[in-house]
């Protein structure tokens, strides 16, 4: 792994360094195989600098020749950080999923936040970082 570039000025690029650095097991929930889409586009990128990525959605097959899973329940263990590209009012219930499994940390992708599900899932031991993208912060750490 690379090490970070960053000159960190906040406690959210600490938090954000160290979940990119020692997660390599990335749940994509909403992922998509729509080449168009943010979550298709990022899933991409991930895989390129040497991520794991379970992909997580119930109406695909596959993308990037990986299958696809109905749920984090059903994806394989473990599962690391949970990079959510689902609308707010499901955040809640993927970050309770997130707890049950083990999971490690929570991405609330560019646009995402819930404070309340965020403290959820600080109280259940995860990281968490909320309305950042994942791949715009993996370049300005790791680039």
């Amino acid at each position: 792994m690379k090490h970070c570039t960053t000159n960190h000025r906040t406690p959210t690029d600490d938090i954000i360094c160290g979940i990119l650095r020692d997660f390599r097991r990335i749940a994509v929930v909403g992922a998509s195989d729509k080449p168009w889409r943010d979550s298709n586009r990022i899933a991409g990128y991930l895989l390129a600098e040497g991520y794991t990525v379970l992909p997580v959605n119930p109406e695909i097959r596959e993308v990037f020749g990986l299958p696809s899973f109905p749920d984090l329940a059903l994806a394989p263990k473990p599962v690391e950080i949970v990079n959510i590209f689902r609308r707010h009012e499901f955040i809640p219930g993927i970050v309770a999923q997130a707890i049950e499994i083990g999971a490690r940390a929570i991405w609330m992708q560019s646009g995402l936040e819930d404070p309340v599900a965020a403290e959820t899932a600080r109280r259940g031991g995860l990281a968490v970082v909320m309305n950042r993208c994942i791949m715009i912060e993996h370049r300005r750490h790791f680039s």
